[in-house]
């Protein structure tokens, strides 16, 4: 039996493979892809990166959501080919071998997290806020994480993690 990606990435006559070159997590990686593969299907079949979840295939829960060169992307809807070249985060590239990254942390001494499915999208989407914005008001925490859906939690100790993460990050700053 063969994986989703290999069925989805063998070649035929009718449909060419592409080679893409990513730079995930800060590492050169490359595949041959079909043009019509999906970002989070290269991710998770391909690279093996399975912190990228897929919710609902239409871009409106942002569990798939991805930094893109700094800035959230749904992969879940964005072609594997639009990523050519361009500088792709994932969830497992916030923390370090040794430490969280702040917004990690904040997570956990929050408890912005239940079941963790939404966790990574959610993640992603407040560090390209803190990183745009290091001081956010809650209502700009919550407009910044609007393209992210949580099932479980009702947000306020998402909102109270980012907030913490942004302290942390201040005081850490300097």
């Amino acid at each position: 039996m063969t994986s989703l990606f290999e069925e989805i990435t063998e070649t035929s006559v009718d449909i060419p493979v592409r080679r893409v070159t990513i730079t995930v997590n800060g590492e050169k990686r490359s595949a041959n892809v079909e043009p019509r593969l999906l970002l989070a299907h290269l991710l998770r079949q391909g690279f093996k990166l399975t912190g990228t979840h897929t919710g609902c295939d239409t871009t409106n829960c942002g569990a798939c959501t991805v930094l893109v060169d700094g800035r959230p992307a749904k992969s879940c809807t964005m072609l594997a080919v639009q990523a050519d070249g361009r500088d792709v985060m994932t969830v497992e590239g916030l923390a370090t071998a040794s430490e969280l990254h702040p917004i990690q942390e904040g997570f956990k001494e929050e408890h912005g997290l239940q079941c963790g499915y939404c966790t990574p999208g959610m993640m992603l989407a407040a560090k390209a806020l803190l990183d745009e914005n290091p001081d956010p008001t809650e209502d700009e925490v919550r407009w910044a994480l609007s393209g992210n859906l949580c099932r479980c939690t009702g947000y306020q100790n998402i909102v109270k993690s980012v907030l913490w993460a942004a302290e942390k990050m201040r005081n850490s700053a300097g």
